[in-house]
């Protein structure tokens, strides 16, 4: 890279708030190749019409053109009679069409002033570059809430810093020309234009792209698409319209297809590296265009190669639970990438946080603090459970005190459940079995039993509706899980983990999942609903095999279960998650349906088949076998074995083999 370089420092800093009062247009030319009038593909057309009505309020609009070459007349004459009889034969009247180059240089500021559609004229990158500057029209602009409309070099000099790759004779091999330029600061989104006509070009006998941008790229990112295609920015949010290539590092790939778009946003993911597997949520909002802008405590040098590698840009607090860190390091990604559209962790521990931070920063694609309590706390689903009309198990607050609490037994009956209001996984949980047991249990919580609640036991199946749902509260994933043994019995049983995903979601499952969903209002979200299914008629909840509510977790399930999900659905949850956010739907198809079962063991125990046993017997139907993290290690085992299997019977014998001691 040769030439003057725009410190990232000051490119941080240096707030776009000018370019949020217009509307952007970046082309590579707003024709397809040959045709006289701005094309019709992708809605362009009707778009620009619409937001120049919306500035003239439907009059015809003042334009003006600004040369690429301003001190060749000849040129820019027949660009200012080309694009006039562009815009006329698109069927857009005007008032007046100026062209500015040196001739009246001196009327910038009333021109610019004047106009309600400024058109940047494609031509020499450099040349222009060093006009608008000379006209101070990056000073000019501020404020101004017309169209912008760059075409080629013109979208090119929108950005700052501007990627000027070499295109004349002579510029890829001289040393002094400068690649990196500073332009008007409207985006940061650097284009390569004309995708059909320069994919193979050769300056200087280099390839374009091979020899040229894709060695740039390292460090940068740049689009590239054909005439036709186009990016538009709005309120300060860019969207990409049409088959497109995204650079980086060194190699291209197509990230959106003809009549279909690409959304560039910003995502303040927080905790990325803990669970591990977390990097994959980056990894696909990455890969759909959006700004990954991590969070964590932990050293940038510490991250895994595949987190660093799935996000945009780093800021490390010291303690995730200072919110004063937590803020400020929001306001970090708002101050140097603009308004933020997604905070998230998909982490239960951290609901609370980020909901706090939603609503201070007024984010409003997820759950903010008038509402997180909804899911948060066990006393309050129920309210939102009743809505639904979904049963659930009888309860009582702790804060009620002793007496309502033998008072409640009386109308349930023993065993009872105490857990904590707010509270993940079976932390906390106890099972008390007659009057004895629950006379310890208040003298072992004097000052804390108004934290819990107490519910009647309920016995039968656990399962799962895990699912992420749209915008629109529908479903564009779901799953089922079944849990045989409660981690409740697990982690105080000090037993082995096993659990399996099920091909396909029950139907009855499905409906009292969205249902519960929408009793909850939530939408947007990755979501993990648990439910028992009875094993017996029950009075007031419903007949053996029916569905009661347990709990609502509003993130991803925890462990390996997402990527269980992957392997029994062949298909990426994480990618399909990073879909939502982008594009409000799932792009990521599932393929082969399978069972896929989890089992564990734990250290210091003796089991009867080795684990090169167990690799010979099931190594063929073996996605995963690891040692399980040891934060994970009280709910999951201490190593665990995951199998994809072709029938529900397959199940119970890989239990046997890998748990039997």
């Amino acid at each position: 890279m040769t030439g003057d370089w725009v410190s990232g420092f000051d490119l941080l800093v240096e707030k776009r708030i000018f370019a949020h009062c217009m509307v952007v247009y970046l082309t590579g030319s707003p024709t397809r190749f040959g045709e006289p009038f701005f094309t019709e593909d992708n809605g362009f057309r009707a778009d620009v019409k619409a937001s120049l009505a919306a500035v003239t309020g439907g009059r015809p609009p003042r334009v003006l053109l600004v040369s690429a070459a301003p001190d060749d007349r000849g040129f820019t004459d027949s660009v200012l009679k080309g694009m006039s009889e562009c815009i006329h034969a698109s069927g857009i009247d005007t008032e007046e069409i100026v062209m500015l180059d040196r001739r009246n240089v001196a009327r910038a500021p009333e021109l610019v002033n004047n106009a309600h559609w400024i058109v940047l004229c494609g031509g020499h990158v450099p040349t222009q570059n060093k006009f608008l500057h000379e006209i101070g029209l990056r000073r000019l602009l501020e404020g101004y809430d017309g169209v912008v409309m760059g075409c080629s070099a013109g979208s090119m000099n929108c950005a700052d810093p501007v990627y000027s790759h070499p295109e004349l004779p002579g510029e890829a091999t001289d040393p002094c020309y400068k690649r990196w330029l500073k332009g008007l600061g409207l985006t940061d989104i650097q284009i390569i234009p004309h995708f059909g006509q320069v994919r193979y070009a050769v300056v200087d006998g280099l390839r374009l792209f091979e020899d040229i941008a894709f060695p740039d790229s390292w460090g940068h990112r740049f689009y590239t698409f054909r005439d036709g295609g186009y990016i538009k920015i709005q309120d300060g949010r860019p969207v990409l319209y049409g088959e497109a290539f995204e650079i980086t590092r060194g190699a291209m790939r197509r990230v959106c297809e003809e009549n279909q778009t690409y959304r560039f946003m910003n995502l303040v993911f927080i905790s990325p590296h803990f669970p591990s597997t977390y990097w994959h949520f980056c990894a696909g909002a990455k890969a759909n265009g959006l700004n990954v802008l991590a969070i964590a405590d932990t050293p940038y040098d510490n991250l895994s190669w595949e987190l660093k590698q799935s996000i945009t840009d780093y800021y490390q607090v010291r303690n995730l639970e200072d919110y004063g860190e937590m803020y400020r390091a929001v306001a970090w990604f708002a101050h140097k990438y603009g308004k933020i559209d997604w905070i998230e962790s998909n982490n239960e521990y951290w609901l609370e946080q980020d909901a706090r931070l939603r609503t201070d920063f007024n984010v409003t694609t997820g759950i903010k603090s008038d509402r997180v309590a909804a899911i948060r706390n066990k006393s309050e689903m129920k309210k939102y459970y009743a809505l639904g009309g979904i049963p659930t198990a009888r309860q009582i607050k702790g804060a009620e005190g002793p007496k309502a609490v033998k008072a409640f037994v009386k109308k349930t009956g023993y065993p009872l459940i105490a857990k904590p209001d707010s509270g993940m996984g079976a932390s906390g949980t106890t099972k008390i079995h007659n009057p004895e047991e629950l006379d310890a249990w208040f003298a072992a919580h004097p000052d804390n039993y108004q934290y819990y609640v107490v519910e009647e036991f309920i016995t039968g199946l656990l399962v799962s509706y895990d699912a992420i749902f749209n915008s629109k509260g529908e479903p564009v994933f779901e799953n089922n899980s079944v849990f045989p043994t409660s981690i409740m019995e697990i982690v105080h049983g000090n037993l082995d983990t096993c659990y399996w995903t099920n091909k396909t979601v029950p139907s009855k499952l499905s409906e009292i999942g969205r249902r519960t969903v929408k009793a909850f209002g939530i939408t947007s979200r990755f979501v993990h609903l648990e439910y028992f299914q009875l094993d017996r008629d029950r009075e007031g909840l419903g007949k053996k095999g029916d569905y009661v509510g347990l709990e609502v977790n509003m993130r991803p399930p925890g462990g390996y279960t997402p990527d269980m999900m992957n392997f029994a659905h062949s298909t990426d949850v994480y990618q399909i998650w990073a879909d939502m956010v982008a594009f409000d739907e799932a792009r990521k198809p599932q393929g082969e349906q399978q069972f896929c079962a989890y089992a564990s063991r734990r250290d210091g125990k003796q089991y009867r088949h080795s684990h090169e046993e167990i690799l010979q017997r099931y190594g063929a139907a073996l996605s995963m076998c690891e040692r399980v993290p040891d934060a994970l290690s009280d709910d999951l085992g201490n190593f665990c074995y995951i199998a994809r299997l072709p029938k529900k019977a397959d199940i119970q014998p890989f239990f046997d083999f890998v748990t039997l001691q």
